[in-house]
């Protein structure tokens, strides 16, 4: 792992301009939260899935592709933002993509329609995939030479979005409703909006970032052969996540709360535990997906609560030590245009995201929760193999 990697979002001579109150992780620790909430509000519909179907009048597989909506608005929107704003301050960029999830949020649970409600999750795409597109490089120019700790802090803060996003939206759609859960997850945006707005200095774009970067980085055979193991174990994950609380009702319907927290505790100790062992990057890049793999069966196949809680605590731990390894990988095969690198790798899951929902949507109407976990096994495993035979360059 590199000890200090160029920062994408900053020339290589600038300094980071903090007052001298602020100390250098609290811009970090801004990034992770607002992470957290644009991650919880794009799962936000897995945990209301019942209530939302119904009361728009839609099937609970179709319903699910409000998570495949705002991936595919992501997909194209990684790559592009830096094209489109090669040399806005990456402070604003920021700052208007949390203003824009807090209205896509906002539309959403106004929604008088699914057309209404797809708009409002495509506004939500372009948030996600413009956020974290930059988030790393934001991240190492406020904290220079820590990209161990940017990288696991906002993995962090999307495993906080699955501890306590998902149960959380689960517990109020129940009480409250789903479109309550949407109402909260806007002003949660616009808080997360504010305290960033407070903790990051300006941040100038890289000299060459937009389309001259973007094109150099796609020339490189080991990012691009990476990306395809991303897809494939993105794409096993998310085949079967926007369901899992199907997953859980099949064998216990009122295990579905605390069950999901599980999975959320999974997906923190996962995070952790990448952070922890990152210096090992090639072992834990193929053994993260086999696990998810491994995990996935287990819950296809299980037929008790004890089972399927191991299940579903191994799902979390596996999935969530994926981002943090990715990202430090991307960082390590392009040093020089990380920007670039952390985009096509959001595009990736996005994409991944895309097709795993509505492949996981299609296989539930016509077969049942059991194929859409197992199909995502199969994704994961290859991702897992390919994985092991990809050369890692040495930090």
């Amino acid at each position: 792992m590199p000890t200090q990697s160029v920062a994408p979002s900053a020339p290589p001579s600038s300094t980071v301009t903090t007052p001298a109150s602020t100390p250098a992780w609290t811009p970090v620790i801004a990034l992770s939260f607002g992470i957290a909430i644009l991650v919880a509000s794009e799962f936000l519909p897995a945990s209301v899935l019942p209530g939302l179907a119904a009361d728009i009048g839609v099937s609970e597989g179709t319903a699910g592709l409000a998570v495949a909506a705002t991936a595919i608005a992501g997909a194209f929107t990684a790559p592009s933002i830096a094209v489109l704003l090669p040399r806005t301050d990456r402070r604003k960029v920021m700052l208007g993509l949390l203003a824009a999830a807090a209205v896509s949020n906002l539309a959403v649970a106004v929604a008088p329609s699914f057309a209404v409600l797809l708009v409002g999750r495509l506004l939500l795409g372009v948030a996600i995939a413009g956020y974290w597109s930059f988030a790393f490089g934001v991240g190492t120019f406020a904290a220079p030479g820590k990209d161990r700790l940017v990288s696991s802090a906002i993995s962090f803060g999307v495993s906080i979005a699955t501890v306590l996003g998902v149960p959380l939206g689960s517990i109020v759609g129940d009480a409250v409703g789903w479109r309550m859960a949407f109402g909260g997850a806007a002003v949660l945006c616009a808080i997360s909006a504010v305290a960033l707005a407070m903790a990051l200095p300006s941040v100038p774009a890289h000299p060459t970032a937009g389309l001259r970067m973007l094109r150099e980085a796609l020339r490189n055979r080991r990012l691009m052969a990476g990306l395809g193991c991303v897809v494939l174990v993105a794409l096993g994950n998310f085949a079967a996540y926007p369901y899992i609380r199907l997953a859980i009702d099949r064998i216990d319907p009122g295990a579905t709360t605390w069950m999901l927290l599980a999975w959320g505790v999974g997906a923190v100790t996962g995070t952790i535990v990448a952070g922890m062992l990152a210096r090992w990057l090639r072992p834990l890049a193929a053994a993260a997906p086999i696990a998810l793999g491994a995990a996935l069966v287990l819950s296809a196949t299980a037929s008790s609560v004890p089972v399927l809680t191991v299940a579903v605590v191994l799902w979390g731990f596996a999935f969530n030590m994926v981002p943090v390894m990715v990202q430090l990988w991307g960082a390590r095969v392009e040093p020089a245009r990380t920007e670039s690198a952390m985009s096509l790798i959001v595009t990736a899951f996005q994409v991944a995201i895309t097709v795993g929902s509505a492949l996981g949507g299609l296989l539930l109407d016509g077969y049942g929760v059991r194929s859409l976990l197992l199909v995502g096994a199969g994704a994961a495993v290859a991702a897992g193999i390919g994985w092991a035979f990809l050369r890692i360059p040495r930090g």
